[in-house]
């Protein structure tokens, strides 16, 4: 098996490795203003990812997407990854399952976020349903010509600047204008990292969808929101190790730089063993997701990817935050300012634990592999 890219996926690497140098001029902007950007620059951002061609990744060339394969998609997100202040969202990353809806309604819903014009936000959490999904009790009612949807959804990552919804609502999707009658951006949360967007709370309250506005079929929201996860959690363990990367990098040049004693703490061997214990963490999550993203553009049974996509979230982001913290102690008191990356990595590696499924469920997910199909189906594919 050779495990070198190809020039293309060199010469993409390089694009999106670009493109992120760009993004990082912004992140003091961002860290100042408390996250968002202007507008002008948001519109600035998302042209130029869209003439290096890494806007929209997942979908389609036809349609106007980049039209990457999986492990294409994983090699720029962890380019992506190494930006703080969550600036990756600006290249935006339509949800995968948008991909299923209509002709109709990728006229109305897909095809403008692919020109820049729209943004969407999936609506899944609740108050009382996180981790498992289809414990929500947001309900969709049968009614003349469509349905009426009420219930709150909590953490809609991007649900301040996105103009629709996709919410799951009695098992099924919809498409929900965020300008309806009957939705309210009830909350806005203050988190822990500083990010460019939010995860604002909303209620909604008899909310009419028409029934062309269901993606997909009825009844099959679960199915589709798993395969949305999937491929979430693969992109989240490459930003992860993007983002352990930029961290070594940089606290391997402050070891160096950094004098103390009369020489470089890179010399003594506590900081030496921190840069080692990085540089494998980092190896072996980097090389464990780009394989099965590689597995799934081969034919990887979907069952078998969705665990193996929770093995590569729960391993590289564990990774990263053991990465980042021996960093933050590289830089000693510098790594507690602000103004310096790590800091910020430091509040926003956290979450990687936590969202699109918490650690201790990819541990369930994969013991239920384990248990129903046995250790083989954990291994390596051949092509």
């Amino acid at each position: 098996m050779d495990f070198s890219y190809t020039p293309a996926q060199a010469e993409l690497r390089a694009r999106a490795a670009s493109y992120a140098r760009l993004l990082m001029e912004y992140e003091l902007e961002s860290e100042t203003a408390g996250g968002p950007l202007t507008a002008e620059t948001v519109r600035t951002l998302t042209q130029a990812a869209m003439d290096a061609g890494v806007y929209a990744i997942n979908m389609p060339r036809e349609w106007g997407g980049a039209g990457l394969s999986l492990l294409e998609q994983v090699i720029v997100e962890e380019e992506f990854g190494k930006v703080t202040n969550c600036l990756w969202d600006i290249p935006w990353r339509p949800a995968n399952v948008l991909a299923l809806a209509s002709e109709a309604q990728r006229e109305m819903y897909l095809y403008p976020i692919l020109r820049g014009e729209k943004f969407d936000a999936f609506a899944v959490t609740e108050p009382g349903a996180g981790s498992d999904p289809s414990s929500g009790t947001a309900s969709a009612t049968r009614v003349d010509g469509g349905w009426l949807i009420n219930g709150e959804k909590w953490f809609v990552t991007c649900g301040d600047v996105a103009d629709f919804l996709v919410v799951q609502a009695d098992g099924t999707l919809f498409f929900v204008d965020k300008a309806a009658p009957g939705v309210v951006m009830s909350r806005q949360p203050h988190f822990m990292h500083t990010a460019v967007n939010g995860h604002p709370e909303f209620t909604f309250t008899d909310v009419f969808v028409a029934d062309e506005d269901v993606l997909g079929e009825v009844g099959q929201g679960y199915e589709l929101t798993k395969q949305w996860f999937t491929d979430e959690r693969l992109m989240i363990a490459a930003r992860t190790v993007g983002m352990a990367e930029r961290a070594l990098e940089l606290a391997r040049d402050w070891a160096v730089s950094r004098q103390q004693f009369g020489q470089p703490i890179a010399s003594f061997q506590l900081i030496q063993g921190m840069l080692a214990d990085c540089a494998v963490d980092i190896a072996v999550n980097r090389a464990y997701t780009h394989q099965v993203a590689w597995e799934a553009d081969h034919g990887l049974d979907p069952k078998t990817m969705h665990a193996k996509a929770s093995i590569a979230k729960l391993s590289a982001s564990e990774g990263a935050s053991r990465v980042i913290d021996r960093c933050v102690q590289i830089f000693g008191g510098r790594g507690y300012d602000r103004s310096y990356p790590v800091e910020r990595m430091y509040r926003e590696v956290r979450v990687d634990r936590i969202w699109e499924g918490t650690s201790e469920i990819q541990r369930i997910i994969i013991a239920n592999e384990l248990i129903k199909r046995g250790t083989a189906a954990l291994q390596l594919k051949g092509a």
